[in-house]
């Protein structure tokens, strides 16, 4: 299989990445896509606990963790850097149609950005710097910019966009998609 495309949301913490992709996946899911998600922590953070055999092993020095069961699996390991987000989906989601990440601001993948009203009033990807990668903008406010501006209250819209450019992109990139199935009476049929 190719490798899963890719799209960031990026925005200042508190925007609301994390609940407009909540309803992003939703409807991405109901147009019969699997879709992975990436997270990134610019901290350090823990999914293991005290007391629980998986973090007794991680304690016990052991490099990589994997905890399985016979409907999730979790993946501890180690690392001396953050792998880059190409990395991390052609490691770990070569089994998705699409990986849609929170953060990765500075990466080179696509990306859409959250903008509200009453947060940061400069946007990050065409204020505080020029992201080429930038492919729109999601508000809850009329914006002038040189990308579409999507409305922040219509996921089924990002999610269609999110169709169209990052899934349907052309050249050979739509060559494969098409082969996949995924067409325009995909995004008029299916989807809702």
């Amino acid at each position: 299989m190719t490798q899963a495309r890719m799209v960031a949301f990026v925005a200042p913490s508190g925007t609301g990445k994390t609940t407009l992709l909540e309803k992003v996946i939703v409807e991405l899911k109901a147009c019969g896509l699997k879709v992975g998600a990436i997270k990134h922590d610019a901290h350090r953070f823990d999914i293991d606990h005290p007391g629980k055999d998986s973090y007794r092993l991680t304690q016990a020095g052991a490099d990589t963790v994997l905890i399985s069961s016979s409907e999730t699996l979790a993946l501890v390991k180690r690392q001396t850097e953050s792998p880059s987000p190409e990395e991390l989906a052609a490691q770990y989601f070569t089994d998705v149609d699409l990986v849609v990440m929170e953060g990765f601001k500075h990466s080179t993948v696509p990306k859409i950005e959250v903008h509200r009203r009453e947060g940061e009033p400069r946007l990050l990807c065409r204020g505080v710097y020029h992201d080429p990668t930038l492919l729109a903008v999601v508000s809850d406010e009329p914006l002038q910019l040189d990308v579409p501006v999507l409305d922040l209250n219509n996921p089924v819209r990002v999610a269609r966009f999110i169709m169209e450019r990052v899934l349907q992109g052309g050249g050979q990139q739509n060559k494969e998609m098409s082969a996949l199935g995924f067409n325009r009476s995909l995004l008029n049929n299916i989807c809702r």
